[in-house]
């Protein structure tokens, strides 16, 4: 459950469910903390029990493992960006292919900086020793995301083939993104796969740069600088 379908639900919940969506919340909340001070391989459910005093036990009774918090936490972040990043796009008519990859690529940097910690543990930064559940929640949420932008790419390709290479074949993907296309999107063709891999590319890159603190001593507007960075993005794959 999200923290917002926790709020929907207060009002149906008895006073031991709101204190367990409450505790929950906060484990998270200071898991994200200890990440923001010391790194990923900070996260520990014996500090958080410590911080807000409770025994091992009873942190142990809301996630049993700490792979088990960053599984939770990771899921619920994927949740929270998908769900941004669609409504986006989702905003904008069909009939504009260009303008839902903006609204998608300026969603992504705006979700990025109000949530940094979520974007570096989502992306950029592997928690030591930890591996997500093959199939999990983790994986179909990061898979949701994927799904979407390659359907937006795809909606895109009639205009852009003709300015893209189309010599990709689906031996030049990874087997595993491969299979995840064909059974999503059955209709798109691997160029098309391809150019939505490059088109996350440069989404993502400046985003990551800036949420380390790599664009501001060298931008005086990093908000103009992705804006153009987008606007190029759309040009490039001839759309208005």
């Amino acid at each position: 459950m999200s923290i917002d379908e926790g709020e929907r639900a207060d009002g149906m919940m008895s006073r031991r469910e709101r204190l367990r969506v409450e505790t929950s919340r906060e484990i998270k909340a200071i898991a994200l903390r200890q990440m923001a001070q010391g790194g990923p391989g900070a996260i520990s459910l014996r500090g958080i029990a410590r911080e807000m005093g409770m025994t091992a036990r009873a942190i142990y009774s809301y996630f049993p493992t700490r792979d088990d918090l960053i599984t939770a936490l990771i899921s619920e972040i994927a949740a929270s960006l998908a769900d941004t990043l669609e409504s986006a796009s989702n905003a904008v008519p069909n009939t504009d292919p260009g303008g839902r990859l903006m609204a998608w690529g300026q969603a992504l940097r705006e979700w990025a900086l109000a949530h940094p910690e979520s974007f570096r543990l989502f992306y950029g930064h592997p928690v030591p020793g930890y591996q997500p559940p093959e199939n999990g929640p983790v994986d179909q949420t990061a898979r949701r995301v994927c799904r979407e932008l390659t359907r937006l790419v795809a909606t895109a390709w009639p205009h852009a083939r003709h300015n893209q290479p189309d010599d990709t074949s689906w031996s030049d993907l990874h087997p595993d993104y491969v299979a995840k296309i064909q059974a999503d999107l059955p209709d798109v063709p691997p160029a098309a796969a391809a150019l939505a891999l490059r088109v996350w590319g440069r989404m993502h890159g400046l985003v990551a740069l800036e949420i380390d603190g790599h664009i501001h001593p060298v931008a005086g507007n990093p908000a103009a600088l992705h804006r153009a960075e987008m606007l190029d993005l759309v040009r490039s794959l001839g759309l208005s």
